[in-house]
């Protein structure tokens, strides 16, 4: 059974910063593309970062270019979100996602990925 914790949710102003970490269990994690997602109230789920098998391709949303960064440690079968210069349309529910293992092209596409972890609240206010 294939696990994804995360962890890091939390309240911060305009401006702040969070890392959110996600932990894999269950599978060989350092085989499988990995990613962020996010939810708003009355949104669909959308994709906010994309990071290669390998760690050396990484992928963003237009609209975290430039403050968020995601890394990976397969060692540690982790993988992180820094968000920086959060901005009050940041605050949604991040989700961790890993991809099935034959899949070897990563982004930020919903149909890329087919593990879900459970979420972290994330909300900025002004």
């Amino acid at each position: 059974q294939v696990q994804l914790v995360e962890s890091g949710g939390g309240s911060v102003q305009v401006g702040g910063s969070l890392r959110l970490s996600c932990v894999a269990s269950g599978y060989t994690s350092s085989s499988n593309c990995m990613g962020w997602f996010r939810q708003a109230p009355g949104k669909e789920r959308e994709g906010v970062a994309g990071i290669s098998i390998g760690g050396g391709n990484t992928y963003y949303a237009d609209s975290v270019k430039g403050r968020f960064t995601i890394s990976r440690d397969n060692a540690k079968s982790t993988v992180d979100l820094q968000m920086n210069s959060l901005k009050p349309e940041d605050t949604a529910v991040y989700y961790c996602a890993a991809g099935p293992p034959w899949l070897s092209s990563c982004g930020i596409y919903r149909y890329q990925y087919t593990y879900w972890g459970q979420g972290t609240q994330v909300t900025v206010s002004s």
